[in-house]
C-alpha cells in the first residue's frame, strides 16, 4: 500500500503545482484553495507512505513524479517550449526513479 500511497501523493503533487501555478501568486481563490487543499493531501500521503518506505527513496519518488509530471503537463497543457535538453533531463529523472524503486526492498 506504501507505494500506492507515494504514488497518489506524486500525483497531487502535480495538481497542487498546476493549480499554483493557475492561482496568479495565490490571487485567485478557487485554484489557489485546490492548491491548498492537493497539498495538504500530497503531503499527508507522503507522510504515510514514509513509515515504511526510506525517506530517500520516497522522497526522490515523490519529488520525481512531480517534477516530470509538472514538466509534462507544462508542455502539453501551457504550451510550455519542449526542447531536445529538456527532454533528456526528463528522461533521466524518469531513470532515476527507476532505478530508485529497484534499488531497495520493496516493504
Amino acid at each position: 500500500m506504501a507505494w500506492f500511497y507515494l504514488f497518489l501523493a506524486g500525483v497531487l503533487e502535480i495538481v497542487w503545482a498546476f493549480f499554483m501555478k493557475k492561482s496568479s501568486g495565490f490571487t485567485l481563490l478557487v485554484p489557489s484553495a485546490i492548491t491548498l487543499v492537493t497539498m495538504i493531501a500530497s503531503f499527508a500521503l507522503l507522510s504515510v507512505a514514509m513509515r515504511s518506505l526510506p525517506l530517500g527513496t520516497a522522497y526522490t519518488i515523490w519529488t520525481g513524479i512531480g517534477a516530470v509530471g509538472a514538466f509534462t503537463i507544462g508542455v502539453v497543457v501551457l504550451g510550455e517550449m519542449l526542447t531536445p535538453l529538456r527532454l533528456v533531463a526528463a528522461i533521466l529523472i524518469v531513470t532515476g526513479i527507476v532505478l530508485m524503486k529497484l534499488s531497495g526492498p520493496s516493504p
